[in-house]
């Protein structure tokens, strides 16, 4: 689902609200996560999951194009634990619906 996707359902779900109003809603919500994210705080959504940064130590890597040693430095990545819910939801729908590959 994209960004655009996400305010359709959301307007057809709330008629009474205006596009715009969904968009600035769903932009802002974005920007408040992001932000809170990026100042390493950690943002916790009950029955949807939880954002956090990891911080990954400086190693050593390679160019996959030349084999050559690159160094690499320590930065922080963003992590995302789904909640309780979301992963029973996730695994109910996959038995509901299964694929090729799990028959």
């Amino acid at each position: 689902m994209t960004k655009s996707e996400l305010m359709g359902a959301l307007a057809a779900k709330q008629a009474h609200l205006l596009q715009k109003d969904v968009e600035l809603a769903v932009n802002t919500i974005i920007d408040v996560l992001t932000t809170a994210v990026a100042t390493g705080e950690r943002i916790e959504i009950r029955g949807f999951g939880g954002f956090s940064t990891i911080p990954r130590k400086a190693r050593m890597g390679r160019n996959p194009k030349t084999g050559e040693s690159v160094s690499l430095p320590s930065r922080h990545t963003v992590h995302f634990k789904p909640g309780l819910d979301l992963r029973n939801r996730v695994n109910a729908s996959k038995l509901a619906f299964p694929t090729i590959k799990d028959l």
